[in-house]
């Protein structure tokens, strides 16, 4: 952004806030995680706050700082800026604004998610490319349990895939949760019931991948304030209940160079230029060092099981979801929607770090002319294991700790994290795991304790 235009849209949020009667702004980041980290100032303190930042203490945030370098700079960004439908009005409106983080000197703070994925978006601009996405959130809704200490998974509904069910607390919820994105400039293209009973999934139209970024951080806390309402609580969690369909966050991506789809080639079988197929390359070549952070939490690996969709082997192709990377049938006419779809990531993931890395390893295959391999039509998940190996079908990671050990050794991650980012993420991943194996589970207590 430009001095200039960033001066333009400052006096936009200034006037804006004004016309609706703004008191208060939130003030929003994340931590390495993605988890939302938010501050209010008053309007009082906006117009100090575009032009300087807000100081805070940076200590107590996941991957930030030390305590002994703890000062940090929240600095609004402007074109973020939106009222939060879901505040009441009548009594002055409530607005947020997306911040970079800074230090103390105005220098950029390494350990930002945000930052990382600009710097990622950065190399990808240099090479001439905008980076596009189009995740699909799955999320469930159980019924809220007043008990805090309590938490339970108790289904609205045994609804499955696009069903039409009678009309009930669900479907009031996701009308009004696409109502709600839409009033806050996001663009949706779908909504249905997804496989599972009580499991949903609301489509964001396509768009580049820091707005993008946003707008995951933004529909998250949507999907859970409008369930609230309804006296529901809705979960991102990737894998809540044993047996059935866990949830994913597939991601469409593709490059464009200007107005041109760079992804597409009218000559090709699949329609896909040889930039497509060497980012399909990298992106299966680095799948398993990804995965840490396209699937950052234990429970992530409870979903990346055989027989719940999840894709687990690395391989590519068009029509067949068992693949990790598909690519979705071409219309005539609509060369601009060619993309590849990576079926890995979980909702719960940081979109952040997980648009960077995927980025990162399809811009590499791109770099060093990475060949991808024969698609796989067929079934992986049918094949024996001396078939896949036949064919070069490997796995992804199976546990947390697996992911880890890969992801520790991966330069491309490191490169594209930053160090800083890199090595908190590492140390907090293995500090999960370690409590994780300690704990004695219900399963462990139900098989063991009657026997043993």
């Amino acid at each position: 952004m430009t001095d200039r235009s960033r001066e333009e849209a400052k006096e936009y949020v200034l006037k804006t806030a004004k016309e609706h009667d703004v008191k208060f702004i939130r003030m929003w980041f994340t931590d390495i995680l993605g988890i939302l980290k938010s501050f209010a100032i008053t309007v009082e303190e906006l117009e100090g706050a575009l032009g300087e930042g807000m100081g805070f203490d940076g200590s107590s945030i996941q991957g930030f700082a030390r305590i002994d370098e703890s000062d940090m700079v929240a600095m609004p960004d402007p074109d973020t800026f939106k009222l939060l439908p879901w505040r009441p009005r009548e009594h002055r409106a409530v607005a947020r604004m997306f911040c970079d983080i800074l230090r103390p000197g105005g220098e950029v703070f390494d350990g930002d998610p945000r930052y990382v994925l600009k710097r990622n978006l950065k190399k990808a601009a240099d090479l001439g490319y905008t980076f596009y996405v189009g995740p699909e959130l799955e999320y469930f809704y159980f019924k809220k349990n007043d008990d805090l200490n309590s938490y339970a998974t108790e289904v609205l509904d045994h609804g499955g895939y696009f069903d039409l069910t009678p009309r009930d607390a669900a479907i009031e919820m996701r009308k009004e949760t696409v109502l709600t994105l839409e009033e806050m400039g996001i663009g949706v293209e779908y909504s249905h019931h997804e496989v599972a009973p009580s499991q949903h999934e609301i489509d964001m139209r396509y768009t580049d991948a820091l707005t993008m970024a946003d707008n995951v951080m933004t529909y998250r806390l949507i999907v859970k304030e409008v369930a609230l309402k309804y006296g529901a609580y809705a979960t991102f969690m990737p894998k809540p209940i044993f047996g059935i369909n866990g949830s994913g966050m597939h991601v469409h991506q593709s490059l464009f160079k200007g107005e041109r789809n760079a992804f597409f080639d009218k000559e090709d079988d699949y329609h896909l230029s040889k930039i497509a197929r060497s980012y399909i390359a990298g992106l299966l070549k680095y799948a398993p060092e990804i995965t840490a952070v396209t699937n950052q939490w234990v429970n992530s690996y409870k979903r990346l099981v055989p027989g719940y969709e999840a894709p687990i082997y690395p391989s590519w192709a068009r029509r067949n979801r068992s693949d990790l990377i598909r690519v979705p049938e071409y219309r005539p006419g609509r060369e601009k929607s060619t993309r590849i779809e990576y079926r890995s990531p979980d909702p719960a993931c940081n979109p952040y770090l997980t648009f960077s890395v995927m980025l990162a390893a399809g811009l590499e295959g791109i770099e060093k002319g990475y060949e991808a391999p024969d698609p796989i039509e067929e079934n992986v998940y049918e094949m024996t294991e001396s078939e896949r190996q036949k064919r070069g079908i490997t796995t992804l990671p199976a546990s947390l700790l697996e992911a880890i050990l890969l992801t520790e050794k991966s330069e491309l991650v490191r490169k594209a994290l930053g160090d800083h980012v890199f090595e908190a993420f590492i140390q907090n991943k293995k500090i999960e795991w370690e409590e994780y194996r300690s704990q004695v589970t219900e399963y462990e207590l139900k098989r063991y304790l009657p026997i043993l």
